[in-house]
């Protein structure tokens, strides 16, 4: 399973939503119930899913999807690199 697809079944569990599609330029604006709280879960569920740690500002930094996927995709390259070692 891709980055994009497991992310995508990540919000379907958070947002307790099996409709979700998400894209890249997705913000919280178009997902109902993305608020503060619900953001937060989220990061947790992708720390949790993909085994990286996301430090508060990076979290801060994230503006959409493609920010998200682009952070996990960065994280897991740099565990799998570092596990090589």
């Amino acid at each position: 399973m891709s980055t994009t697809e497991t992310l995508n079944q990540i919000f379907r569990m958070v947002f307790d939503d099996d409709t979700i599609e998400i894209l890249p330029d997705m913000t919280a604006n178009d997902i109902d119930g993305w608020d503060s709280f619900a953001h937060l879960n989220l990061i947790t569920a992708i720390e949790n899913s993909f085994d990286i740690q996301i430090a508060d500002d990076e979290v801060i930094r994230l503006k959409n999807v493609g920010d998200i996927i682009e952070i996990i995709e960065r994280k897991s390259i740099t565990l799998t690199d570092s596990s090589q070692i």
